[in-house]
């Protein structure tokens, strides 16, 4: 019947309708997602200007946190304000090309935060394992060995994935959430899903997956290093104990709410919506705090921008 009526009519306008069972309740939800938006915007934006704006902190880790930022400032925009218009009042409407350019910026800057925190851990890798040349191994050209191929694979990945779910021809145009994830839309489709199941799977296990296998070697290999030599270097333990618990919370979260579709379970679909929005929106907003606060260079410096209302120049031993 499916594909009978995938001969008649396929939607190209859909609606975002998630949370509907609140009924009355739901356009509260626009109040905390709101200020979650703000924290984000406001944390991100000062930690970019902090790191962009005082040459101390222009060296690789810092650079490679500045551009986490960038990224968790650009990333809820793609999402975040639809959603919050449909919550307020009640604009839910996307069109398919709306959709899957939204599905693909979710699903591209989602597996580049997933990157990011890879290349973090090489960075970490070369300063403690590698300190004599760890100035060659960050510099551009050498570091950009390192930057291509995860960019490419996420790319390529995310292209398939968003070229075959714009194939399809969907029967209903109702989508049981609030933004265009993949697995939300195609779950609309009238015929065979099996090919965009098995890339939405190769996807999820070829980028966050492999990326945590390659941090988790990182940190191990870095652990061994620092009890091998003896050296109490309780800094650095402390940076890679940081990066484990943020990845480890974000794949957990990814992961839960990417299986949610697949695997027979009870979980209510405003419960999955919840989970999903929250593991794209949380690193956004905690990313910068937990980053910027717990690292004492970024952390003295907005203390100092506090306090004078200015930058100024500080040289932290």
């Amino acid at each position: 019947m499916k594909d009978h009526a995938a001969q008649n009519v396929s939607f190209t306008d859909f609606n975002l309708n998630g949370f509907y069972s609140l009924g009355e309740w739901r356009p509260f939800l626009f109040i905390p997602f709101f200020l979650m938006f703000v924290l984000s915007i406001t944390a991100n934006s000062i930690l970019t200007y902090l790191i962009t704006s005082h040459k101390s902190l222009h060296s690789p880790m810092y650079v490679l946190i500045c551009v986490m930022a960038i990224l968790d400032l650009v990333y809820p925009v793609f999402f975040v304000p639809h959603m919050l218009f449909s919550f307020l009042f009640n604009w839910s409407g996307i069109s398919l090309i709306g959709c899957l350019i939204q599905m693909f910026c979710i699903h591209f800057f989602g597996a580049l935060q997933s990157t990011l925190l890879f290349w973090m851990a090489l960075d970490r890798y070369f300063a403690i394992c590698k300190p004599l040349h760890y100035q060659r191994y960050m510099e551009i050209p050498n570091f950009l060995k390192f930057v291509v191929v995860p960019v490419m694979r996420n790319g390529l990945l995310m292209i398939i994935m968003v070229s075959l779910a714009g194939k399809l021809s969907f029967c209903t145009n109702i989508i049981d959430h609030c933004l265009c994830e993949h697995m939300a839309l195609v779950q609309l489709a009238c015929g065979d899903i099996s090919i965009n199941n098995i890339i939405g799977l190769v996807s999820a296990f070829l980028i966050p997956t492999t990326d945590f296998v390659l941090i988790i070697i990182s940190y191990v290999v870095i652990f061994a290093s620092v009890f091998k030599s003896g050296k109490g270097n309780l800094k650095a333990i402390n940076t890679c104990i940081t990066h484990i618990i943020v990845m480890t919370i974000s794949l957990i979260s990814a992961l839960i709410a990417f299986l949610s579709y697949r695997i027979r379970n009870n979980v209510s679909f405003s419960t999955r919506i919840f989970l999903s929005i929250m593991y794209l929106l949380f690193p956004c907003c905690f990313n910068p705090i937990i980053y910027g606060w717990r690292t004492k260079e970024i952390r003295q410096t907005f203390l100092k921008f506090i306090k004078n209302g200015k930058i100024l120049p500080m040289n932290v031993k």
